[in-house]
Order: structure tokens, then sequence, then C-alpha cells
């Protein structure tokens, strides 16, 4: 009977004495240059990005975040382009404005998102809120943030930039 918890012990012991070598060594610092072995270049863009479901990075949302990178990619590339945010489900809360979010979020501090979206706004990405997820939450046009547009349907809206050459992007 001493056998199985001493063999368990064991075990255990050789598991946790070998778990090092079973993580991934750290890398090396870089030396030297990186190659681009195929360097991209677009003359234009258009991307809508299908904001349905949360995805965070730490308090951001992935999706808030690609815009902003995506947007200062084709800056930088000289890109013409045009990016759309389409809000929808339950990401839809995200373009309410400060008395709304805090209603539905139970929160007194407001839209923590409103900033970013501002920015990018600023930058050109247009936003738009699916009036189904809208209707479905009892929202109206006051309730969103300022320059958000309303959609018939999320699903209908992407379907028709998609026909009109944008690439889909669900984050």
């Amino acid at each position: 009977m001493k056998i199985i918890p001493l063999y368990f012990g064991l075990l255990t012991g050789a598991l946790v004495l070998g778990a090092p070598s079973l993580l991934p060594a750290a890398e090396p610092a870089a030396t030297g240059t990186l190659h681009i072995d195929i360097p991209v270049a677009l003359k234009e863009a258009r991307v809508v990005f299908n904001m349905d479901h949360l995805a965070f990075e730490g308090d951001n949302p992935t999706g808030l975040n690609y815009m902003k990178v995506l947007h200062e990619d084709f800056v930088q590339a000289k890109t013409h382009h045009s990016l759309v945010a389409i809000f929808h489900g339950e990401a839809g809360y995200m373009l309410l404005d400060d008395a709304r979010y805090n209603a539905v979020r139970h929160t007194p501090r407001g839209n923590p998102y409103k900033a970013m979206i501002a920015t990018l706004q600023e930058k050109g990405v247009r936003f738009e809120l699916c009036a189904v997820t809208a209707r479905g939450n009892g929202w109206t046009n006051e309730d969103v943030l300022s320059g958000v547009k309303v959609v018939t349907s999320a699903n209908l809206r992407i379907i028709q930039l998609v026909q009109d050459g944008y690439l889909q992007i669900q984050p």
C-alpha cells in the first residue's frame, strides 16, 4: 500500500524537476537585420471589421486595436484605404454613449471605448451599429456615440460591403 504513494511522489517529483525542460527556451536576442522576403505593397484596401463578439487584449478590444494598427500600416505604406467597423450581437454595447452604457453595463464610469472610437473616427474609420441588435436591446439612435450610423442588419451590410470589394476581418 505504501508503494502507490511513493510511486506518485516520485512521479510528481520527476515532473516538477523535469518541468523546466518542457518549457520553450527563451529566444536569443536578435543580431543583424531582418530581411523581408515578400514585400507587400497595396495601392488600395477596403476592410470591413465584423465586430460580433468580445475579444480583448488586456482592457482594450482586439478589434479596435486591429483598426488602429491597420490604419497606421496603411498610412505608412501610402495605401488608399477605407475601414468600416460593424458592431452587432454581444459587442454592440461598445458603441453606446455614456448614459446608456452606464445603464447597460451597471457602472458609473461611462463608455471606456469612446475615446478610442472617436480617435479612429477622426482618422476616417466608419462605425456602424446593427438595428437588429439595437432593437433587441431597446436602444435608439440617441443612445449611440456621435458619428455612429445605424444599419438595417449587420449581416446584410457585411454582405453588401464584401460584394463591393471589402475584405472581412473578424477579430
